[in-house]
């Protein structure tokens, strides 16, 4: 946060303090505080200009992302003479699901890997799902399966993690990644995590020693971005429904990482640190129907240093890692080095 004085005038001490925003300084300015004949004292009225937040926006992240991953690509095609592929598997016909499945489709083929798809009837028994999944991780030219959550009530997430082979679980969300994660060594990270750390990489967010806040304690995001962010030397705190000390936590946070799927939860009524940065992992809609994340943007920006957008954020960076995945997978199958 910094002040600008109007040009010209003397240093002065205000009898009022009106904090604004960038975009609202000048013109607040011009049209109420600027008196060009010499400034009455008595009336002199301070603006604090203070700095929009950073959008930590995705594009440029996953654009050099995918650069790099292209040529990744090419050196196993060269090698192998066949291109990682992503198998996807939808059960049933939810219309969100179709859309997720469809868009990691058309990410592949524009990566040029490779795709199969799999729509199975919502009328699919676990048994024959199941049957899909062993003649899949059989499959050598198949090196990532992703079996697209929500399932039929009849169908056990469990059974299928279960069952689906960790060196082709490109979610990351099997047990035996998750226990590798855990024990920080190689492996299938999950998505959303994953991307959170690239995303921070990139603008050069230094963790390292920061209080971060973890707002939710899933399997997909919490607890994994929670050891991410422990295994990058971040002093790691979990926040969610039975916590009661909320506002203490958010307020002492560098980083805040919530994903709890509650529109504007994070909003001005919290306090945080000048330098604190909002990753909003959150997908909701408003009440007028609009694509909104956990945080409240609008009224955050001028009150933090950095903020992911809803949308252009967080969801961007879930489907390059999961390109990222699904050729790490290959290259480790085929035992070439991915790094």
């Amino acid at each position: 946060m910094g002040a600008r004085f109007p040009p010209k005038h003397k240093f002065f001490k205000p009898q009022k303090i009106i904090v604004v925003s960038q975009g609202d300084f000048w013109s607040l300015y011009l049209s109420k505080f600027c008196r060009c004949a010499p400034c009455s004292a008595k009336s002199l009225t301070l603006l604090v200009l203070v700095m929009p937040a950073i959008l930590l926006k995705a594009k440029p992240v996953t654009d050099a992302l995918d650069s790099s991953l292209v040529e990744k690509i090419k050196q196993f095609q060269k090698k192998k003479k066949r291109v990682p592929t992503l198998a996807t598997v939808l059960v049933g016909e939810d219309p969100a699901s179709q859309i997720y499945v469809g868009s990691k489709g058309k990410k592949c083929l524009e990566l040029g890997l490779g795709h199969q798809d799999y729509k199975l009837s919502a009328k699919t028994s676990e048994k024959e799902l199941l049957s899909l999944l062993k003649k899949l991780n059989g499959d050598k030219k198949i090196d990532g399966i992703l079996v697209q959550k929500p399932l039929p009530k009849n169908i056990s997430e469990w059974a299928v993690l279960d069952n689906l082979s960790f060196s082709k679980d490109v979610d990351g969300f099997t047990s035996t990644n998750f226990g590798l994660l855990a024990q920080n060594r190689d492996c299938l990270v999950p998505c959303t995590p994953a991307g959170i750390m690239a995303l921070l990489k990139f603008y050069k967010i230094d963790v390292a020693g920061k209080k971060a806040l973890v707002i939710g304690r899933s399997d997909i995001v919490g607890k994994p971005i929670g050891l991410l962010l422990l295994h990058a030397n971040a002093t790691v705190t979990y926040a969610h429904s039975r916590t009661t000390s909320m506002s203490d936590e958010v307020a002492n946070a560098d980083i805040i990482v919530s994903a709890i799927g509650k529109s504007a939860f994070l909003n001005s009524k919290f306090s945080f640190k000048k330098n604190a940065v909002i990753i909003d992992v959150g997908i909701n809609r408003d009440s007028a129907g609009k694509v909104c994340g956990d945080a409240d943007t609008e009224s955050l920006i001028s009150k933090v240093a950095a903020i992911t957008p809803v949308p252009g954020g967080i969801g961007p960076m879930t489907i390059a890692m999961l390109m990222q995945n699904t050729v790490k997978a290959a290259y480790l199958r085929e035992e070439m080095d991915y790094e």
